[in-house]
């Protein structure tokens, strides 16, 4: 195996498929990238064993005769990648699976290993598809994934659910404490389908695509065991959490008569200030709102510390006094990107539920719907 590759090019290949990578003392060759040549086709492939990574590239100048694949130590090829110049790079593999590297003046080696061990691509059978825009997919995830639950006693709660309909996607997290809905209009499939997908290989779609600067198509395919991701030269293949999403529904309140409409950005500054003089264990505030005045105070009772804001709002409803996690609070807000949002709330002890406020005289339609709730905090007197 023989072949030719722009430095920079080869880094962002590798910087991808490094990214699903973990230290596994037991099954070593998986901190390995496995390297597989047909014709002048590179196939790089990488896996934790549950999220896989297939990266493909198109080459002039490359040679398969010899050995065809090989699986190379990934952070110390990645390490000295980096550190060269933007010029091709020459890699070349013998027979012992030992690697050259060779770029101008410089030459490296390094020991691979045969790429016969490497572990197999999971299969993905017997599925149903859907496509979905890049830009539409990195939305969806973007607007969730902070949302899902880090408990790992929870694993349904702990992934990303999506449930696809002939008219619609919706994308859900929640841990309990604060929950995501995102729906999107414009994103369908041939039958109603759901399953649980990891936070990682969300995670690892959502950063690959950044790096690229078309809005392309991604086509998932799911059955299920598996989903598999697939856009432009990348493909990501993941075991899906088993188990039952919960009833998620049954936790949004339905009647809400109190609607407060805030400046995001005004709410988010005012939130900063108070949290800082709020107990760091809870990181309570406590909403006053009447009129048109939003007042949000907190307090330490331990070190005597206390803090007070007034935002301007237009609210509609009755007076009322809730509390809420500023930290949940400024994670949703963080992930909006509406200059104003509208809260609405039923009871103290009842769930807030924030939404953009969107523009409702714009002719284009919006395909997204959004809804984030927060669980409230009870108050001392």
């Amino acid at each position: 195996m023989k072949f030719i590759v722009n430095s920079q090019l080869f880094t962002k290949q590798l910087q991808a498929m490094s990214s699903v990578l973990t230290n596994n003392n037991t099954v070593p060759i998986i901190t390995c990238i496995l390297f597989q040549m047909e014709g002048k086709t590179l196939s790089m492939r990488a896996t934790d064993l549950e999220t896989t990574v297939v990266s493909t590239l198109d080459l002039e100048t490359a040679s398969d005769d010899g050995v065809k694949e090989v699986a190379i130590p990934a952070k110390l090829l990645l390490d000295a990648v980096k550190t060269l110049s933007d010029a091709p790079v020459t890699i070349a593999v013998d027979n012992n699976f030992s690697v050259e590297l060779t770029c101008g003046d410089g030459k490296y080696t390094l020991a691979g290993q045969n790429g016969a061990t490497f572990p197999s691509l999971p299969p993905v059978e017997d599925t149903s598809s859907t496509t979905i825009m890049a830009s539409a997919l990195v939305a969806a995830i973007n607007k969730t994934l902070f949302a899902a639950s880090t408990d790992e006693m929870r694993q349904q709660m702990s992934g990303i659910f999506f449930d696809f309909t002939t008219e619609r996607m919706t994308v859900v997290a929640t841990d309990a404490h604060k929950l995501v809905r995102y729906r999107r209009t414009d994103v369908k499939a041939s039958e109603d389908v759901s399953f649980i997908v990891p936070k990682k290989p969300l995670n690892v779609v959502k950063n690959i695509i950044a790096g690229s600067k078309d809005d392309v198509e991604v086509s998932m395919e799911y059955n299920t065991t598996n989903v598999s991701l697939s856009f432009a030269n990348f493909r990501v293949v993941c075991r899906l959490v088993d188990g039952r999403y919960p009833n998620y529904e049954l936790a949004i309140p339905k009647d809400n008569p109190n609607h407060l409409m805030v400046e995001r950005a005004e709410l988010m500054t005012a939130l900063r200030r108070v949290a800082l003089f709020a107990n760091k264990a809870t990181q309570q505030v406590r909403f006053s709102i009447s009129d048109q005045d939003l007042t949000i105070s907190a307090e330490d009772i331990e070190f005597s510390n206390n803090g007070k804001d007034k935002v301007a709002c237009h609210y509609e409803g009755n007076p009322m006094e809730i509390g809420f996690s500023a930290k949940f609070l400024l994670e949703m807000l963080n992930n909006l990107d509406t200059e104003r949002i509208r809260i609405e709330m039923s009871h103290p002890n009842m769930a807030g539920i924030i939404y953009p406020q969107i523009d409702e005289e714009s002719e284009t339609p919006n395909p997204e719907d959004l809804l984030m709730l927060v669980m409230p905090m009870m108050l001392a007197n």
